[in-house]
């Protein structure tokens, strides 16, 4: 909240953000899901259909401009009581996968991090991305916990709101399609096929209506959005093959994009773009595997990550959050990937955590390299790094109720001239303090084996 006060409410650059904004706009007055910018050039011209995002966002947004007359104010505390949410829903995720300490530390790592936080006050996807792929990573593992077609129906009904916040989020139908599939459990194999369908059916039932409702008023076919087809040709052009540019994107017109768009709605726009797009890819095959390292090297900052400094404040992330970020970003990589260690000594299925990762690298590949794509992966960052930081405390712990035993038994006389003890009243507190973490360490092995 402080965070939204401080510094968001005073963004004036122009980016996504706008169209969300206004787009919510336009939904709270009733006009429904049209080109918000049409209205503003010229007030009297004829409304057009527009997708250029799913509508997830303008869904939670369209309310609360509706209640508080269009205040962006309330619209931008609004996703910050959202972010608050995945912050407790980590911390939850945490203890599903580890115990009550690990959930606490994700907790409070969630909180912290810049890069999760600095897109709560904005008026972006982005916060609605973590908090629905951390739910369907807590979903999947509930279901891995005890497999029900239920359980199988909820993650993919969650897994359908996910691609209503960003399209690439589909990809997690399959991704966890396959894990059904070919999941080593033996509860999980007994009902693989049947729970591929109710995962399928959830998602399907809740993307077709959105789906069905752009086929019938654009005059290209569109399922999620019509975004693609701007992202494809923006990154697929001379200014971003070569060069300090090299892997990212440019949206000026006469660039990479026209500077007169092809007449027709977004959908004829997006199908001109791709086709574009493709074409170009097809001339400069022997360079476009280049492109693609830059882009991925972008996206998890391995390549010229001080690009993202400039772009960030084009996109409301003042230069000291995105330095703040990176400054935490890289250490916290290191500890998630001993977290993974950790999760699969334990026996822990790495696979739904994984999914995240996955879909950054695909969607990279596809579109063009930038750190606020990673947020789907955030989350699996954030547990992991989580359990890794609880595992390093347990021994720091235990070294040092280790040495204050061992320092306390050599002082301890071992017996008086008659024979006779002095109470080890500190030695039976080691002993007991040994016992206990015996019997915690036997009961954490019993529940991952």
């Amino acid at each position: 909240m402080s965070y939204v006060f401080a510094v968001t409410r005073h963004d004036s650059h122009f980016y996504d953000a706008a169209w969300y904004e206004l787009e919510s706009d336009e939904v709270a007055s009733g006009h429904g899901f049209t080109d918000p910018f049409v209205a503003l050039r010229e007030p009297d011209a004829p409304v057009e259909p527009s997708a250029q995002h799913p509508p997830l966002t303008v869904f939670v947004l369209a309310p609360v401009a509706w209640v508080t007359g269009e205040s962006a104010l309330a619209m931008r505390l609004a996703m910050a009581a959202l972010g608050a949410i995945t912050v407790g829903m980590l911390g939850i995720l945490g203890r599903e996968i580890a115990n009550d300490t690990t959930g606490f530390v994700a907790a409070v790592i969630a909180a912290l991090y810049p890069f999760l936080w600095v897109n709560d006050g904005l008026l972006m996807s982005e916060t609605l991305c973590a908090l629905t792929i951390t739910l369907c990573i807590y979903f999947a593992y509930r279901f891995s916990n005890r497999p029900t077609l239920g359980r199988a129906a909820i993650l993919g009904v969650l897994c359908g709101i996910a691609a209503l916040a960003r399209t690439e989020l589909i990809l997690l139908v399959p991704l966890f399609g396959i894990w059904f599939l070919v999941a080593r459990n033996r509860v999980m194999r007994a009902v693989r096929w049947r729970a591929f369908g109710a995962l399928v059916a959830g998602a399907a039932l809740m993307t077709m209506p959105w789906v069905a409702y752009n086929l019938a008023r654009f005059d290209e076919p569109t399922f999620l959005s019509t975004n693609d087809g701007v992202a494809l040709l923006g990154s697929n052009c001379a200014a971003v093959y070569s060069g300090s540019a090299i892997g990212g994107t440019n949206l000026t017109p006469g660039v990479c994009l026209p500077r007169v768009p092809p007449r027709g709605d977004d959908s004829v726009e997006a199908r001109v773009y791709r086709e574009k797009a493709l074409s170009y890819i097809g001339r400069h095959e022997v360079r476009f595997p280049v492109v693609l390292a830059a882009r991925v090297g972008r996206t998890w900052g391995l390549f010229r990550p001080q690009d993202e400094l400039p772009a960030g404040e084009g996109e409301g992330r003042a230069r000291w959050i995105t330095t703040l970020g990176l400054i935490w970003y890289y250490p916290l990589t290191l500890l998630a990937l001993g977290g993974a260690v950790v999760l699969h000594r334990r026996g822990v299925a790495l696979w739904p955590l994984m999914t995240g990762p996955v879909i950054v690298v695909v969607s990279a590949v596809v579109s063009f390299g930038k750190m606020r794509f990673r947020v789907p992966a955030e989350p699996a960052l954030v547990l992991l790094a989580a359990v890794a930081v609880a595992v390093l405390c347990a021994r720091v712990a235990l070294g040092r109720r280790s040495h204050v035993c061992s320092s306390s038994s050599a002082k301890t006389p071992r017996a008086s001239r008659h024979g006779l003890h002095r109470p080890p009243t500190e030695n039976a507190r080691c002993v007991d303090h040994k016992a206990r973490l015996a019997r915690g360490v036997f009961a954490i092995r019993q529940r991952f084996t």
